[in-house]
This record gives structure tokens, C-alpha cells and sequence, in this order.
């Protein structure tokens, strides 16, 4: 626990606050929660976070008693909630359950950011929709710079990976969409037949995969979360 810039307060909530509430840690949170351990994998999922802010969360959390902290005889960090961090599952869920409740669309929409949004995605496919050969998935932005409009979702044996450039194999699957769009139906705000129909998404290849799309996008954890306003 920080012993400065608290809020001199006895009440748990406030002594809670004094851990969780400083900026990104919540999110650091949810990426452990999420399953991620190492630190490479920690930055893809809160990419617009400084290497040396992330150190710092981090090492704030093992201070707190909220994660561990392993250094593995081959030189690797592994990061992992303790107890005390996994009993923080349900309130960082809570906050995305709220959001999604109770947040306009228009909103969370305004927040695009494909390589967290392809990052999602990967760890949440759902591969008993997929092929057991190895499958590659080419995801088109057009509106966005060239950096940043092509990705690469990659299955082979049961893992799945993300790349932004050309892997090199024979393609499975190309869809091409706004950012805007493959945002809403990965949220659950529509689906993959309306933005195809509204000729918002187009996608070529594979037949079967092309039909099966809604059901191996996996989709967020809160897109089943009933939306009280739009």
C-alpha cells in the first residue's frame, strides 16, 4: 500500500481505491484476469501504455499483495494474480458489465484501436468453429494507414496468434470491414449478417468459415450483457 497521496480515509472502499483507482491498473487487472503472464503479452492488450508506467503498476501490485512477481531460471518474468488478486475477478467484471449496461454505443465506439480489438479477438476465438489444419484469417481496415489496416489471425494445433504483417501462408479467409464496424458486432451492439447486409463487411474464401464467422469470432465477454440505452 502507498503510504502517500491517499485519501485518508479508514473506509475499505477508500483503502481499495488507494490500490486500484490510479491510471491503467484496473486494466493491467483485467489483462492478468485475462490470462496473461508475461509482459509482452500485458502491452498488447493496453498498447497505449508506456513500457515504464506498466513496470510501475506492476510492481505496485506485487507491493500490494495483488499479484507475484516469478523470475524463471532461463531469465523469463511470469506475472500472476494471487489470491487476493483473483478474488478481484467479479469487480473488474462488474465495470464491464455496468459499462456495457449501461454506456451509449456512440460512446464506446468513439475508443477504436485495432490492435487491441485483434488481441481480443485471439484469445477469445472459439476453435471447436474452426479447422484442426492450420487456418489463416486476414482481417482488411481500408480507412486506416498502412501500418495499421492489415491484420493476421493465425490458428495451427490449437493456438492462436495476431500479426499486422503478412505471415506468409495461404490464405483461409479475407475480411475486409471499417474498424468502426468489426468494433460493434465484436461488442454485441450488431451482428456479422447486418453489417454484411448493410454492406459494411465483406468476406472471401473458405465457405464454410465465411458462414460460420459470428460463431468462431468467440465475441466479447459482456456482448451477451442486456444494454439498458443504445
Amino acid at each position: 500500500m502507498q503510504d502517500h497521496g491517499g485519501y485518508g480515509q479508514f473506509c475499505p472502499v477508500s483503502m481499495a481505491s488507494e490500490i486500484l483507482c490510479s491510471r491503467w491498473m484496473t486494466l493491467v487487472v483485467r489483462e492478468l484476469l485475462c490470462g496473461s503472464t508475461r509482459f509482452n503479452e500485458l502491452r498488447k492488450g493496453v498498447p497505449k501504455m508506456s513500457p515504464t508506467l506498466l513496470s510501475k503498476r506492476l510492481k505496485e501490485l506485487e507491493q500490494a499483495g495483488v499479484i507475484t512477481i516469478d523470475r524463471l531460471p532461463n531469465g523469463t518474468t511470469e506475472y500472476r494474480l494471487s489470491a487476493s488478486g483473483e478474488e478481484l475477478r467479479p469487480l473488474i467484471m462488474g465495470l464491464g458489465i455496468w459499462a456495457q449496461r449501461w454506456i451509449e454505443s456512440r460512446l464506446s465506439l468513439k475508443n477504436l484501436d485495432p490492435s487491441l480489438l485483434m488481441w481480443d479477438m485471439r484469445r477469445n476465438l472459439d476453435l471447436s468453429h474452426l479447422p484442426r489444419r492450420r487456418c489463416t484469417i486476414q482481417f482488411l481496415y481500408p480507412e486506416l494507414s498502412a501500418a495499421q489496416k492489415s491484420w493476421w489471425l493465425l490458428i495451427d494445433n490449437g493456438t492462436t496468434d495476431v500479426c499486422n504483417f503478412d505471415p506468409g501462408y495461404e490464405l483461409d479467409l479475407l475480411v475486409r470491414s471499417s474498424l468502426r464496424s468489426m468494433t460493434a458486432i465484436w461488442m454485441g451492439l450488431t451482428t456479422v449478417r447486418r453489417e454484411t447486409e448493410n454492406g459494411d463487411l465483406s468476406i472471401e474464401g473458405d465457405p464454410t468459415l465465411a458462414r460460420n464467422m459470428q460463431d468462431w469470432l468467440g465475441l466479447s465477454k459482456f456482448a451477451p450483457v442486456a444494454r439498458m440505452v443504445q
